[in-house]
């Protein structure tokens, strides 16, 4: 550094942004910016909205209503916590509530070990969601309509 060719204003010995520490600046924000793109759908969808996927997660809650051919199908999957487990004790404490209904009539629906669902009406089959099975008792039925009393009463 020759003091009589220098022209810069800088005094001696201040630190320019070296490139290191621009490109960290430049990673930063695109990591940030695609963090947030990928969440916005998440965290911004409306569970109440048309058209959105059923909630679902380890036990439930899954819920939904819809008139499918004609029926009106309505379902609830809820975590039942029995009295006296420990808050937080996961999803052995918990077990799932299941009500389906096909015009108001109540739909046997089971749930397996792996997290489908089986109806008494196509008990062969297992679906994803308790919506699914639903569906593909209303499609096996046909204009059948469920028995008013569950056989399997107490």
């Amino acid at each position: 550094m020759n003091p009589t060719t220098d022209t810069s204003t800088e005094p001696d010995g201040a630190h320019r942004p070296v490139r290191r520490a621009v490109l960290r600046t430049v990673f930063t924000a695109a990591v940030i910016a695609g963090t947030g793109g990928a969440l916005a759908p998440v965290l911004l969808e409306d569970p109440a909205a048309p058209g959105s996927a059923p909630e679902r997660d380890a036990v439930g809650p899954e819920r939904f209503a819809e008139l499918y051919k004609g029926r009106r199908i309505r379902g609830t999957a809820t975590p039942l916590v029995a009295a006296g487990s420990l808050p937080g004790a996961g999803p052995a404490a918990a077990v799932p509530g299941i009500d389906v209904r096909v015009d108001g009539r109540a739909l046997h629906v089971m749930r397996r070990a792996d997290g489908s669902y089986l109806s008494t009406v196509n008990h062969y089959e297992s679906f994803p969601t308790l919506l699914e099975t639903a569906r593909a008792a209303v499609d096996e039925l046909g204009t059948a309509q469920l028995s008013a009393v569950s056989p399997h009463t107490i």
